[in-house]
């Protein structure tokens, strides 16, 4: 091994999803490499039954794809707008990428975030494992030696707590992962890595100042996600949500609300009709520039519903004050996540008997950061330094 090789570039393998590509993006730019990257994304097929199997490995999709395909109908499905300048993923050319300009360019960072994307990064680093090295964000399940480092939030080892044991049938306790404690190579945050860093919010404040800047204050900002498998809810939160704004809103100066890809439209038209005539509420529709940054930068207080761990986790970097709504319906490792902010004292529950005024203080969250020490530390004990932009 060559010592003291210095990583100037790096590559970002993606699952397509916003929240966790976010992820790999945030961990890049806390390393000073944000001009530096080359996003590659892992595809599943599209259309008709690929829909529905979104469950199986990636590979198992794909091949079972090719097979049926000769007797399906040709149909064009054009690629999403955002996606046409991506890169596909493929292990085999990530790999010949990183060995053919190794002596010229020195190796390169690897981080890869979500399920689909963990053979395709483990192939490169099994491919070529001197000229990279690999960062997986989430917890990959099983098999961690594959990966430099795995950089995953405290919840996801919830399944290794007495609580949790409990909860899961003796039958089945030897398939739910991980199975193992976190060993040296793995970095606990508390929740979600995020591209909202302090320059981040600053340029967004600057990009946002004309429009928000002479809101009324406090500000308050709505940001409603969707139902999960472990956080269920539908229009009967909606109408507690609209109940609870409504009997804010005199301690409130104006209120910004916005729905993710996520949200159904039995939540958003409870919203809609109860408060998107309000003269201190405004509503995002969806296809103006999306203000999520500027609502980070210029908001006194947020109210977030609990089904979204990359929002609350962006919302309690601000060190600003978050009122979750719904986290009695969540369970599993999203009713621990939502504990471990509540002891931190960053989140409280939003009931309409709140003055938005009040404001609290508590440690705001830095995981994005911490992780980017903690991959320059690995890089050292591998003899490789970091070389920033």
């Amino acid at each position: 091994m060559r010592s003291m090789q210095a990583i100037r570039r790096a590559i970002v393998i993606g699952n397509g999803v916003a929240g966790a590509e976010n992820q790999c993006i945030g961990l890049i730019r806390a390393l000073g490499l944000s001009g530096k990257y080359t996003l590659y994304r892992v595809s599943r097929p599209r259309g008709g039954i690929n829909e529905r199997l979104h469950w199986l490995p990636i590979s198992v999709h794909k091949r079972l794809d090719r097979a049926i395909k000769p007797f399906q109908a040709k149909k064009l499905m054009p690629l999403p707008a955002e996606g046409r300048d991506v890169l596909e993923a493929d292990a085999k050319h990530i790999a010949k990428v990183a060995h053919d300009t190794f002596d010229r360019d020195g190796p390169v960072l690897v981080v890869a975030s979500g399920r689909d994307t963990i053979s395709v990064a483990s192939s490169v680093k099994q491919l070529v494992p001197e000229n990279v090295f690999l960062v997986q964000i989430q917890h990959p399940r099983s098999r961690l030696h594959r990966f430099d480092l795995v950089i995953t939030p405290d919840h996801d080892y919830y399944p290794l707590m007495p609580e949790a044991q409990q909860q899961i049938p003796f039958f089945l306790r030897r398939w739910v992962t991980p199975r193992e404690p976190p060993d040296k190579h793995v970095v606990l945050t508390v929740g979600a890595l995020h591209t909202a860093d302090s320059a981040a919010l600053r340029s967004a404040a600057a990009v946002w100042h004309d429009e928000m800047s002479l809101l009324p204050k406090p500000l308050l900002v709505v940001s409603i996600g969707g139902p999960t498998r472990h956080c269920r809810y539908g229009s009967d939160l909606a109408t507690q949500l609209t109940a609870s704004l409504k009997s804010v809103l005199p301690s409130c100066g104006s209120v910004r609300m916005s729905f993710s890809r996520r949200t159904p439209k039995t939540v958003s038209d409870v919203v809609l009709t109860e408060l998107s005539n309000h003269p201190k509420v405004y509503i995002w529709n969806g296809e103006d520039p999306n203000p999520h940054m500027g609502h980070l930068a210029w908001a006194d207080a947020f109210v977030i519903t609990a089904d979204s761990v990359s929002m609350l986790s962006e919302a309690c970097s601000t060190g600003k004050p978050v009122y979750v709504i719904g986290a009695e319906r969540c369970t599993w490792k999203f009713s621990h996540f939502l504990k471990s902010l509540q002891r931190i004292g960053a989140v409280r529950p939003f009931t309409g008997s709140k003055n938005i005024s009040e404001k609290w203080e508590y440690p705001p969250l830095c995981d994005t950061k911490k992780a980017a020490d903690e991959v320059i530390k690995a890089l050292a004990e591998r003899g490789w330094r970091l070389l920033p932009q």
